[in-house]
């Protein structure tokens, strides 16, 4: 009886000012991975379509376009926000806007709150463009010994063990579905080509290797 009374209390979202599409925008902004349709369906307890209407109106809120659903035609459109909604990695996720990039990164840059350390972006780096990938061959590319750079990148869940290498057994690292959300990817074939970023040619022919 509790159970069924709490159903129906949550099925009423609604009747609460805002409805589904103020719902979606609460669980997009905590979600740290994307959201698919059946999840917030699910979470909602309203249909499918309901949830696509929705995600269709802010997309287009977002964007500062007319959404073409009934609203004044005499209204003045609104201007893009500061943040998008975008369809990435089989779920919709916040971002903020491309425009503000600048701004944005310079208070990331500023912030206090804790982020990667340098080695541990440039052992990502290498796992993403040569994963799979041993602890072992990291550390050649990189100089230097990789350990503590791979624990920080496993606990923020940015890479994660793929299996073992035939013959040494070692462990091998590849990427996870959170690093692409994080950078707006849909795949890893949309990483940005690497040489346009090394040194030289040195580095490159020693990236180059491990692809053989």
């Amino acid at each position: 009886s509790v159970a069924v009374d709490a159903e129906a209390e949550f099925s009423k979202v609604e009747a609460i000012p805002g409805g589904v599409k103020s719902a979606i925008e609460a669980i997009l902004a905590v979600a740290e991975a994307p959201v698919s349709v059946r999840e917030l369906s699910a979470a909602l307890i309203v249909n499918e379509r309901a949830v696509e209407h929705a995600l269709d109106q802010l997309y287009r809120e977002y964007n500062g376009e007319e959404s073409g659903y009934g609203e004044d035609e005499n209204r003045v459109a609104p201007e893009p926000r500061g943040f998008q909604l975008r369809n990435i990695a089989g779920g919709w996720k916040l971002y903020a806007r491309d425009d503000f990039a600048p701004w944005v990164a310079r208070f990331v840059t500023r912030s206090k709150s804790a982020t990667l350390s340098k080695p541990a972006y440039e052992t990502l780096a290498v796992i993403a463009y040569q994963q799979p990938v041993t602890r072992a061959r990291v550390a050649s590319i990189r100089g230097v010994n990789a350990d503590a750079a791979i624990r920080q990148l496993l606990q923020r869940q940015l890479i994660r063990e793929a299996g073992r290498e035939a013959g040494s057994g070692a462990t091998l690292y590849e990427t996870t579905e959170l690093l692409l959300a994080k950078l707006g990817l849909n795949s890893l074939e949309e990483l940005p080509a690497l040489a346009p970023f090394l040194p030289d040619d040195t580095e490159a022919a020693v990236l180059a290797e491990g692809n053989d």
